[in-house]
């Protein structure tokens, strides 16, 4: 009885042990979900450092003027832009082959036909000049924006916003939503800075290898602050997605909010089961009926469209001179290159046009007078080189992809995007989405084509940021 007795008590201590260390793992376990989850909802940031992308070494002091600024033309730089178009030669297209490989050289004839002969550039530069235009040195590059400020004010709350371009758009693509944003009759109106990302258009390009998007971030964060903001709203599409998404992770405190027209996820073990359940139980994966109708079947619509679209990506990438050289020495070649995105990524379906549907969205004037930014400063090269320097490495492995955003964001999925990310995706770089919206046209240039759609959209986001 005494040996039975004393074998109780040691499986008694035995099972005392194994409960207590169960309770232990499981308080172990909560404690790490609980960390990780803390850990989650961390604000990490960006490490803010210093840049140098001036010619030659950097001065002890750099002059941090605003200065305004005017776009010019002249009779001698029209001259030359017709001498050459004169002189461009043209293969003829394959019979029926519409944008299919391209763009359709007869149709070119068309449109460099109305460039040479109908198009005014001295007319359109004033329209650039509609707006006040200014420049100002930051880290060893002349800055150039607009800053567009609301006519009136009244009882409505004005608010700073900048507005971020990508390729091979420019500041040019927001002229027709300025009016919205700024002289809106809503209770929140827009005080609107719109730069031109350096390489591009007007504003300087870097001399030095190695200048990113987050360089870029840098230097737009340098330039809110030069003009007197400590909190603002940024809103991008394409480079100017992934720009102003790095200002929020540079500086959090400043960005009060982030609105975007191109979104891009992490790719992980969610998004892969999200391709594997989703076409049978999208909402077991978080998907809606609208990201099924726009993400299945996955390959046609996502995986093999984007790879007929991105040959562009792979040559700005690795040899961005090489193929730019001849952009730059050729108005038609780079009319051409240029404008071919402006049909595609609007709406896919425009590949089986013979006119590719450029005038169904815009008009030639507008086309020509954002080539012609190009075209007059000689940028396309630095433009794509922007490419080479964001794709040196795994974009996986860069800083900016393991670090979460946690300033209110907007989001606004228009249906003719090169690729649809939805908002389940999106969460899980984008920690404070206030906004998804599934909009009901419209392509890649957002502004540029649907601009009382995004300003809408803009504008109610802001406001549940505000609260008002």
């Amino acid at each position: 009885m005494q040996r039975l007795q004393v074998l109780k008590e040691t499986l008694f201590a035995l099972d005392l042990v194994q409960r207590q260390a169960l309770v232990g793992s499981v308080v172990a376990a909560g404690g790490l979900l609980a960390y990780l989850y803390h850990k989650r909802k961390q604000v990490k940031t960006i490490p803010l450092v210093e840049g140098w992308w001036g010619a030659g070494e950097k001065p002890p002091r750099e002059d941090d003027t605003i200065k305004p600024f005017e776009v010019e033309t002249s009779d001698e730089e029209i001259q030359d832009l017709h001498e050459r178009i004169d002189k461009s030669r043209y293969t003829d297209p394959l019979e029926d082959a519409c944008f299919q490989y391209g763009f359709n050289s007869t149709y070119l004839k068309t449109v460099v036909s109305y460039w040479r002969h109908k198009f005014d550039w001295k007319k359109q530069v004033a329209v650039l000049n509609k707006y006040p235009h200014f420049k100002t040195k930051i880290e060893g590059l002349d800055v150039h924006f607009i800053h567009v400020r609301p006519p009136h004010r009244g009882h409505q709350r004005v608010l700073p916003l900048m507005l971020v371009h990508g390729w091979p758009g420019s500041f040019f693509e927001f002229y027709k939503i300025l009016p919205l944003l700024t002289e809106s009759q809503d209770d929140v109106v827009f005080e609107v800075i719109c730069p031109s990302i350096p390489g591009y258009g007007f504003s300087e390009a870097p001399h030095k290898q190695g200048f990113d998007s987050i360089a870029a971030a840098r230097i737009f964060l340098t330039l809110m602050e030069r003009l007197g903001f400590s909190q603002f709203y940024v809103q991008g599409g394409d480079w100017g997605s992934l720009i102003t998404t790095n200002m929020a992770q540079l500086k959090p405190e400043c960005v009060r909010g982030l609105h975007l027209n191109m979104i891009n996820s992490n790719r992980g073990f969610k998004v892969l089961l999200s391709l594997i359940i989703g076409p049978y139980l999208p909402f077991l994966v978080g998907l809606t009926r609208e990201d099924v109708r726009r993400l299945f079947p996955y390959f046609e619509k996502n995986v093999w469209e984007l790879l007929r679209e991105s040959g562009y990506f792979h040559i700005q990438a690795t040899k961005p001179d090489t193929a730019g050289c001849g952009l730059n020495n050729s108005p038609v070649g780079l009319a051409a290159y240029i404008l071919e995105k402006f049909s595609t990524w609007t709406d896919m379906k425009n590949r089986n046009l013979e006119d590719g549907g450029l005038e169904r969205k815009f008009s030639l004037d507008e086309l020509l007078t954002n080539v012609m930014i190009y075209w007059t400063t000689g940028t396309i090269v630095s433009s794509m080189r922007f490419y080479k320097e964001n794709f040196k490495g795994n974009p996986e492995n860069r800083v900016d992809a393991k670090t979460g955003i946690f300033v209110p964001t907007g989001l606004a999925a228009f249906p003719g995007e090169l690729i649809h990310c939805p908002k389940s995706w999106a969460q899980l770089r984008y920690r404070k989405i206030y906004s998804y919206t599934y909009m009901p046209r419209g392509g890649h240039f957002a502004a540029f084509e649907e601009p009382q759609l995004l300003a809408d959209d803009i504008i109610q986001f802001v406001k549940k940021v505000e609260k008002l």
